[in-house]
């Protein structure tokens, strides 16, 4: 999955509720998710689509670590994370 198709989903069922995890891939029923710790982009959580809530409007700060050009690894999906629940703690914005 391209960087420019990255999305958040949050989980809506199951042990893991409201965790919040970076969408690497989809098929037509599931979710493959990874949060760069637990579950990695060489073993990503694979839950339903009816059990995981898109996020679709994220903060700037997230978007510019999306688009900054370099590859999808683990480092930077601990990333993305930790800046997007930061400001989700902070009651930050969203664009």
């Amino acid at each position: 999955m391209s960087t420019s198709n990255i999305m958040l989903g949050m989980s809506k069922a199951g042990h893991d509720i409201r965790h919040v995890y970076v969408v690497i891939n989809e098929d037509e029923d599931y979710y493959y998710l990874v949060n760069g710790q637990t579950k990695t982009i060489d073993g990503p959580k694979k839950k339903k689509k009816i059990h995981v809530q898109p996020i679709k409007s994220l903060p700037a700060e997230v978007l510019e670590i999306i688009e900054d050009g370099k590859a999808l690894d683990d480092i930077k999906i601990k990333r993305i994370l930790k800046v997007y629940n930061s400001r989700q703690l902070t009651g930050g914005k969203n664009v």
